[in-house]
């Protein structure tokens, strides 16, 4: 699941997506298409690629499909970011020392 996150966000126009419901909340497939500049059914698959994804949650209400995001999901990827930031966090701080050691051999 992870990794198709990852994929699903590689693509600009999906993390704009994201960004958009997570401003604004829940919208509509017409709603979110309004703000981009191609076709409808070009967002419909962007859409479909995020639903895939497992980062959008998609409820029908009469003739809608409302979008909104899966907070799950987005904890999940908060989740691995930050385990992954202090792991290289960790790995940056030895370097530093080890260089710093190598420093005062040559003094």
């Amino acid at each position: 699941m992870l990794m198709d996150a990852f994929y699903a966000l590689a693509e600009p126009r999906r993390r704009k997506i994201i960004e958009i419901l997570a401003r604004d909340g829940e919208l509509s497939a017409t709603q979110i298409s309004s703000r981009f500049d191609i076709t409808p059914q070009a967002v419909s698959q962007h859409l479909k690629v995020l639903l895939e994804a497992g980062l959008l949650e998609m409820e029908r209400r009469s003739q809608q499909h409302i979008y909104q995001i899966n907070p799950e999901s987005i904890a999940e990827l908060e989740y691995w970011l930050a385990r992954n930031k202090q792991l290289w966090r960790d790995r940056l701080d030895n370097l530093d020392k080890l260089l710093e050691a190598e420093k005062e051999k040559e003094r």
